[in-house]
C-alpha cells in the first residue's frame, strides 16, 4: 500500500468525523464539547482502530515498513485525539462526569491495547519487517521506528503462550483501573480538608500576602475570614510561616495522611494491588521483579545501576545533611528557649526559613514582590527567543478549558508557526495538585508537511488576589522554568513520527530539559529582565541577587537526602520478588519506614504516609523510575557547564542543545548527549555545583 494513500485514508477517516467537536481539524473547541461527544468519540475510534488493524491484518501483500509499520502507527487517530483531551482534563480541570468517563473507558483502553499487542498475526508482520531490517534501507528514524515498535509488542506479551497472555492483558486491564482510582482518590482528599480562621491574628506569621491568599480563598467559597487548605500554596506558606505549632501539626498530619486514613478514598489496599499485579506482569515475563522489567529501556539500564546512583549521592550528601539538621536543631532550642526542642517534620520549613533570614537577611517576603507572574512568564519567553529563537504571541481567539487558561501562538525568527502553548497556572478544586507539562496533540510530519503541536503547562501557583496580582516565590520561578522546559522539548520537536517526538523519551532523560533550564534562574541575563518590583518598578538590587546566590545551597543535602528517600521507597516497592499484602504488622507504613530508615532525618508519625499519595510512582508513570530526577540532575549540571563555560547565551551551545530538543526519541539519548557534550556525564560537576565537592 502506497505510504500516500495509507496516511490521506487515516487522515480523511477522522476528518469525515467533523459532526462531533472533539474530532474537528485545528484547534480544541472546548466549550463546545458535551459528555455524549467523549462517549461518541470513543466508541468511533474504537471502530476505526479495529478496522485498521483488520486492514493490516488481512491484507495479500507482504509485510513492509509502510503498510504494517507506518499503518500501526496511524491506526488510533481518533482514539489519540479524544484521550488527549480526556486524560489531561482529568487532571487540570476535572467533575464527576469526566472522572467516570475516565474510569469506563480507561481499562477499555488498556483491553484493547493488549488485543493488539497480542494478535498473532499481527506481530507476525511486524516481526518480519524487523528481521529483514538490514535490507530495507530505512532513514535513522524510520530504524528507530521499527525497533520501538518491535520491543512494544515483544514487552507487551507477544512471545508468551495463551495462557499467559491473558493473564498479562487481565493484569493490565486491572493496573490501568487502580492507577486511575488512586490518583481520584489523591485529588479528593486534597479537597476533603480545610482550616477556616475569622481573625488575622490566629494566622500569627504569616506574610501580608499570603493573609490576602487566605482571605481570597474563603471568599472564592462565599465565606468571611481566611482558608487554609491542602493545595499546594497554601499548606507550604502555612508550613512555612505559621507561627502557631500546634496548628502546623495539624495540617501536615492531614497533608501528610492522605489515601492513609481509611473511608472511600483510602489508597492502602491499592498500593498493595497494584505493586502486586506490578510484579505479577514483571514475572510473566522472567523478571525478578518489575525493576528489571521497567529498567530495561532506560539510560540506567539496571537496578544496579540506579542503586550506584542513589548510594554514591548518599554517601556524599548524608553528612552535610546531618550537619544542616544539627544546626538547624541548635537555632530552634536557642530562638524557642527549649534546650531540648526536636525538629519535627512540620517544623523543618519554619525553621529552616527563619534561620535562612538570619543568616542571609533574605526572607520570602522580601524577594516575592521581585517576581509578579505576567513577568516572569514574559521573560522566560524572551529567555526562549534567545536561546532558540521562539516568540509567544497572546491568542485570545483559541478556545480554552477554563478562563485561567491562556494560549499562545508560537513561531520562529522567520514568522513561521511552531506550536500553540497553554499555560494553566492556579490551583483549584477540579486541578491535581503539583505541575506538569503535557500535550493536546504531538508534532509530527505528515506527506512532508510539519503538523506542530498543542503544548501545555499546568501548576498550582500563589493566586492573585483583590489587592496583588499573582506574586511568585523563588521556588516557583524555578517550576516555572522547569516545566516550561519540558514544553520546549514538545514545541521544538522535528520528527516524522508523533510515538518519537518532544518527550517520548527514556524517563530518566526526560528530565534533562526541564531541569537544564532551573539554571537560569540565577543568571544576570534572566534576572534583569524578571526581577523588577510589582509596585515600584525597580529592579531587584544587585545585594538581593547575590543573596539569592548565597543562599542557593542552603539546605541541599537536606533537599538531596529529601529525594533519595523517594527515590528508595520508589525502589523498595518495585523490586520485591514476592507478593507483598497487608495483614497484621505488615502495613504500607511499616513497609515504608523500613525503606526510608536510612535517609529519614526525623521520627515520621504515625498515620502519615507518602506512598499513599505518592503519585508519581503509582498513578504517574515513574514507577522504578523516581531516581531519574537525580540521575537527570547529574546531567543538567554537567551540561550546563558547558553553557557556562561559553556563555549562557551563546548561541553555538544553544544550538547544540535545541537539535537534542528535537530529535526527540529519535537517537539513544546517550547519543544525543555526547554530541551535545562531548563526553560522558559525571557525578563531579553536580558535587561541585551543590558545595559538597570544590
Amino acid at each position: 500500500m502506497n505510504r500516500h494513500i495509507l496516511i490521506t485514508l487515516f487522515l480523511s477517516l477522522s476528518m469525515s468525523m467533523v459532526g462531533n467537536p472533539i474530532l474537528k481539524e485545528g484547534f480544541i473547541e472546548f466549550s463546545k464539547i458535551k459528555t455524549e461527544d467523549y462517549t461518541d468519540a470513543f466508541e468511533r475510534g474504537l471502530k476505526e482502530q479495529d478496522k485498521n488493524i483488520a486492514d493490516i491484518v488481512g491484507q495479500k501483500e507482504p509485510p513492509t515498513f509502510e503498510n504494517t509499520i507506518v499503518a500501526l502507527e496511524y491506526s488510533a487517530e481518533t482514539l489519540d485525539k479524544v484521550c488527549n483531551i480526556l486524560f489531561n482534563l482529568t487532571e487540570a480541570n476535572t467533575n464527576d462526569a469526566l472522572d467516570a468517563l475516565a474510569q469506563k473507558y480507561s481499562p477499555i483502553l488498556t483491553k484493547k491495547n493488549s488485543e493488539i499487542m497480542q494478535n498473532e498475526a499481527l506481530f507476525k508482520r511486524v516481526k518480519s519487517v524487523y528481521d529483514s531490517r538490514e535490507s530495507l534501507n530505512l532513514d535513522a528514524e524510520e530504524r528507530k521506528l521499527l525497533e520501538e515498535t518491535y520491543i512494544s509488542f515483544v514487552r507487551s506479551g507477544a512471545n508468551l503462550n495463551a495462557d499467559d497472555k491473558a493473564r498479562f492483558a487481565e493484569l493490565s486491564t486491572e493496573l490501568s483501573t487502580l492507577t486511575l482510582q488512586f490518583s481520584q482518590n489523591v485529588l479528593k482528599e486534597t479537597n476533603s480538608f480545610s482550616m477556616q480562621f475569622k481573625n488575622a491574628s490566629e494566622l500569627a506569621g504569616l506574610p501580608d500576602y499570603e493573609l490576602d491568599a487566605a482571605a481570597h480563598r474563603a471568599k472564592e467559597i462565599g465565606e468571611d475570614g481566611y482558608v487554609v487548605n491542602l493545595t499546594m500554596p497554601s499548606y507550604f506558606a502555612f508550613m512555612k510561616f505559621a507561627d502557631n505549632r500546634e496548628l502546623r501539626k495539624k495540617l501536615y498530619i492531614k497533608y501528610s495522611g492522605k489515601g492513609n486514613r481509611g473511608g472511600e478514598n483510602d489508597n492502602t489496599h491499592i498500593v498493595e494491588q497494584i505493586v502486586c499485579k506490578r510484579l505479577e506482569k514483571a514475572r510473566i515475563m522472567g523478571n525478578e521483579c518489575f525493576a528489571d522489567q521497567k529498567l530495561e529501556r532506560t539510560m540506567a539500564e539496571n537496578k544496579e545501576s540506579v542503586y550506584n546512583l542513589l548510594d554514591n549521592l548518599y554517601d556524599n550528601y548524608m553528612p552535610k545533611a546531618r550537619e544542616e539538621m544539627d544546626e538547624l536543631t541548635q537555632y530552634a532550642r536557642r530562638i524557642s528557649g527549649d534546650s531540648t526542642f526536636v525538629i519535627e517534620p512540620w517544623d523543618w520549613a519554619y525553621y529552616s526559613e527563619k534561620l535562612k533570614e538570619e543568616k542571609y537577611d533574605l526572607n520570602e517576603g522580601m524577594v516575592k514582590p521581585y517576581f509578579e507572574l505576567g513577568r516572569v512568564k514574559k521573560g522566560v519567553f524572551s529567555l526562549a527567543g534567545k536561546l532558540y529563537g521562539l516568540h509567544f504571541t497572546l491568542n485570545n481567539n483559541i478556545d480554552r478549558y477554563h478562563p485561567d487558561v491562556e494560549v499562545y501562538d508560537v513561531t520562529d525568527n522567520d514568522g513561521n508557526y511552531i506550536a500553540t502553548f497553554y499555560a494553566d497556572f492556579f490551583p483549584r478544586a477540579s486541578k491535581q495538585g503539583g505541575a506538569w507539562m503535557t500535550e493536546f496533540r504531538g508534532e509530527r510530519t505528515v506527506n512532508g508537511v510539519s503538523e506542530r503541536p498543542y503544548i501545555s503547562i499546568v501548576t498550582n501557583f500563589s493566586i492573585p488576589t483583590d489587592t496583588t496580582p499573582s506574586l511568585l516565590t523563588f521556588g516557583e520561578v524555578t517550576t516555572l522554568l522547569h516545566e516550561f522546559g519540558h514544553a520546549l522539548h514538545g514545541m521544538l520537536a522535528n520528527t516524522k513520527y508523533r510515538s518519537l517526538s518532544g518527550t517520548n523519551v527514556y524517563r530518566d532523560f526526560v528530565e534533562l530539559p526541564s531541569q537544564i533550564m532551573e539554571n537560569f534562574a540565577y543568571e544576570q541575563c534572566f534576572l534583569d529582565e524578571v526581577a523588577i518590583h510589582y509596585q515600584t518598578g525597580e529592579k531587584i538590587p544587585a545585594e538581593l541577587i547575590q543573596k539569592l546566590r548565597d543562599t542557593e545551597n542552603y539546605h541541599i543535602a537536606y533537599a538531596c537526602i529529601r529525594q533519595l528517600n523517594f527515590g528508595y521507597l520508589d525502589m523498595a516497592w518495585h523490586t520485591i520478588t514476592e507478593p507483598w499484602h497487608i495483614s497484621g504488622n505488615a502495613t504500607v507504613e511499616s513497609f515504608e519506614r523500613k525503606a526510608c530508615e536510612k535517609t529519614s532525618l526525623m521520627e515520621p508519625l504515625e498515620g502519615t504516609c507518602v506512598s499513599t499519595a505518592f503519585g508519581h510512582i503509582f498513578s504517574g508513570g515513574y514507577a522504578a523510575g523516581y531516581y531519574s530526577y537525580k540521575w537527570a540532575e547529574v546531567l543538567d549540571a554537567d551540561a550546563f557547564a558547558l553553557f557556562k563555560e561559553n556563555g549562557v547565551l551563546n548561541p553555538e551551545t544553544a544550538l547544540k542543545f535545541k537539535r537534542l530538543l528535537q530529535a526527540g526519541g529519535t537517537v539513544h539519548p546517550m547519543t544525543l548527549y555526547l554530541q551535545f557534550r562531548g563526553q560522558k556525564p559525571t557525578v563531579e560537576a553536580l558535587l561541585k555545583r551543590n558545595g559538597i565537592r570544590y
